[in-house]
C-alpha cells in the first residue's frame, strides 16, 4: 500500500497471528498488527499501523484508516440491520487514529440510504456502542459506553454522546454538542447545544467545551446573548414566534461564525425537527449541562 502522511515510512511488515483468517483479496498495510482470532473479509482495506487486538471481525467493503485501534469483540462493516437490505454493495469507512473499544458494532450502509457508514478521524467509541447503517460521525467525536443509534444519524465534529444515550434514526447532532447520559434523542440538537433528559430537552450550550477550545470571553458573551435571544426564558408571547426570533438573531448577530453555524443548522433540511427546549425556556441553564 502507498505511504500515509504522518506515519513512519519505515514501518515493518504486517504481523498476523496464525489463528486469524485474512481472506484473499484483503489489503493489509505496513506495520499492521492483527492479533488472535480475527477475521478479515476479501474486500477489506486496512491501512498502515492499525492494531486489531484480538477477536475482531472486519467484513464487507470496509476501509480502516491508519493508526486505528480495535479492541476485542468489535465488528466493523457487517451487513446492516435493515429488512430492506438485499446484499447490495455498500461501504464502511473508519478514519485515522480512531479507537474502537470492546463489543462495538459498526454496520455498513444501505442502498436506500447513502450507501456509506463513515467514522471520522480521532474518534473514541467506547464499549458496547452501536453505530448503525448510513450513520456519519465527524472528527474527534466521543461516543460513551452503551450508546445506540438508529440508521442515518449524523454527528458533527467534536460532539460528545454520553453513556446509554439513544439517538433516533435521521437525527442530526451539531458540532461540539453534548448529549447527556441516558437521553432519548428524537430530534436534532443544534451545534454547541447541550441536552438532558428522556426525552432529551435543550438546556443550554456546551459552555465547558467552548471554554476549553479557545473561545474568548467576548465571543462567549456574544454567543450567550444570541442564544438567549433565540431561546428566551419567557416564550409565552405570540410575538416571539421562533421564525421571528430566528430572523432577529440573524439580523443582529449574523457574521459571527458560531452563531451563523447554529442558524444555518436550524434552517437546513431536517427529517426530525429540532429538539424542544426544557420547560418552555425556563429550564435553560448556564452550565455545560453535565
Amino acid at each position: 500500500m502507498t505511504d500515509v502522511a504522518g506515519l513512519d515510512a519505515g514501518l515493518r511488515a504486517a504481523e498476523i497471528h496464525p489463528s486469524s483468517i485474512v481472506a484473499d483479496g484483503a489489503r493489509i498495510g505496513r506495520g499492521v498488527r492483527i492479533g488472535p482470532w480475527c477475521s478479515i473479509g476479501p474486500e477489506v482495506v486496512i491501512e498502515d499501523g492499525v492494531h486489531l487486538i484480538a477477536s475482531v471481525i472486519v467484513d464487507g467493503a470496509t476501509r480502516i484508516g491508519p493508526g486505528v485501534v480495535c479492541y476485542p469483540f468489535t465488528t466493523i462493516g457487517m451487513a446492516p440491520q435493515d429488512l430492506k437490505y438485499r446484499g447490495e454493495p455498500t461501504r464502511c469507512v473508519v478514519g485515522a487514529r480512531t479507537v474502537i473499544r470492546e463489543n462495538v458494532t459498526i454496520h455498513r450502509g444501505t442502498a436506500t440510504g447513502s450507501g456509506l457508514t463513515q467514522i471520522g478521524d480521532d474518534c473514541l467509541i467506547m464499549a458496547n456502542a452501536h453505530v448503525a447503517h448510513d450513520c456519519t460521525l465527524g472528527n474527534g467525536v466521543i461516543i460513551v459506553n452503551n450508546v445506540v443509534m438508529g440508521g442515518h444519524v449524523s454527528i458533527g465534529d467534536h460532539a460528545r454522546i454520553m453513556g446509554a444515550a439513544a439517538l433516533h434514526q435521521f437525527v442530526r447532532i451539531g458540532r461540539a454538542a453534548l448529549v447527556g447520559g441516558v437521553c432519548g434523542v428524537e430530534a436534532d440538537v443544534i451545534p454547541y447545544g447541550s441536552v438532558l433528559g428522556n426525552r432529551a430537552r435543550l438546556v443550554g450550550l456546551h459552555w465547558i467545551w467552548l471554554k476549553r477550545n479557545g473561545v474568548q470571553s467576548d465571543e462567549m458573551h456574544r454567543l450567550r446573548r444570541a442564544f438567549r435571544a433565540l431561546y428566551p426564558r419567557n416564550m409565552d408571547d405570540e410575538s416571539t414566534a421562533f421564525s421571528l426570533r430566528l430572523a432577529a438573531v440573524r439580523a443582529e448577530y449574523g457574521g459571527d461564525a458560531k452563531v451563523d453555524e447554529i442558524l444555518d443548522f436550524i434552517e437546513a433540511p431536517s427529517r426530525r425537527g429540532l429538539v424542544r427546549v426544557a420547560g418552555g425556556g425556563a429550564g435553560l441553564v448556564e452550565t455545560d449541562g453535565v
